[in-house]
């Protein structure tokens, strides 16, 4: 799924808005992966609220239902990227 059907499906302010105040930059968070790209994975943090994590910074393989935890690294609603929280 483009990252753009992914943040248009899910886009609801409120929502973003409750997330963004208890989740700041650096905030490490438990993520399931949601679908897979040749660029990249998308997350769901919580319902409604995904991220992009970019496939340079995976140490394994992910797919579909993969469980790990993430670092928000950057904000910009109705996108979020994060990174593996090591």
């Amino acid at each position: 799924m483009p990252s753009d059907e992914v943040s248009a499906a899910t886009w609801d302010f409120h929502t973003w808005r409750d997330f963004q105040e208890r989740h700041s930059v650096g905030v490490v968070a438990d993520a399931t992966v949601v679908s897979v790209a040749s660029v990249g994975a998308f997350v769901e943090i919580e319902p409604g609220i995904h991220g992009f994590l970019h496939k340079d910074s995976w140490d394994r393989p992910l797919e579909i239902g993969d469980w790990l935890p993430v670092r928000i690294a950057e904000w910009g609603p109705p996108r979020l990227s994060v990174v593996p929280a090591r």
